[in-house]
């Protein structure tokens, strides 16, 4: 992410909360937009009014805000759209990875600002990876369907080893964006409980890190 752009993953420490980046960011907490996420494909464009909605990815042109997204194992990710400073911030756990929510948040750039997936960059942020992440058969085949091949899972007798961030890597190839303008964290959540909330590793309730991206 480059010029005037703030981009930036959290892990526990500030986590996700508004009101603490903002202290640490010396910014407003009211210019800290995230939506209400309830594992969906939906999409919203951020632009004057920052009403709550439900979404589980927001794209925006704004200046003076900072849009994000919480995660506690599912990926984040983030979008630059270096022709025109179109930013995007995205919730990928498996069902958005089933719906392919990164693929259509990549679309809905192009589409909406007349922009190429090559001036695309995309940053995956730590998550669960394919070393903790065991799945049933029905959510590997659900993943697998909306992504095409490749090495983001493993098989082990009756379960499935899922990559979450690598999916997630393929499905933006899959969309044209250059594989040098892709960054992924080599982090797993759940490997580093010191760092990152994990809600597998807590067997239930968490909190929450982030992902964050603004022109603020």
């Amino acid at each position: 992410m480059k010029n005037h752009v703030t981009a930036f993953f959290t892990g526990k420490i500030p986590g996700a909360d508004p009101a603490q980046l903002g202290k640490v960011l010396n910014i407003d907490a009211g210019k800290i937009y995230l939506p209400i996420q309830k594992h969906t494909d939906k999409i919203a464009v951020v632009e004057s009014a920052f009403y709550p909605v439900v979404a589980d990815a927001l794209i925006t042109k704004e200046h003076g805000v900072l849009i994000g997204v919480q995660v506690a194992d599912c990926v984040p990710i983030l979008l630059y759209e270096a022709t025109k400073g179109i930013m995007g911030a995205v919730h990928a756990g498996w069902r958005g990875t089933a719906e392919a929510i990164l693929k259509k948040t990549i679309k809905a750039v192009i589409e909406k600002y007349m922009c190429s997936a090559e001036t695309i960059h995309i940053a995956l942020g730590p998550a669960i990876r394919g070393c903790c992440y065991h799945v049933d058969f029905d959510v590997m085949h659900a993943v697998s369907r909306a992504t095409g091949p490749g090495d983001y899972s493993v098989n082990k007798a009756d379960k499935y080893c899922l990559d979450l961030p690598r999916a997630n890597k393929y499905q933006a190839l899959s969309m044209g964006i250059p594989e040098g303008n892709i960054w992924l964290s080599e982090d797993c959540t759940f490997c580093r409980p010191d760092l990152y909330y994990s809600y597998r590793f807590s067997k239930g309730t968490t909190g929450r890190q982030g992902a964050f991206i603004g022109k603020i």
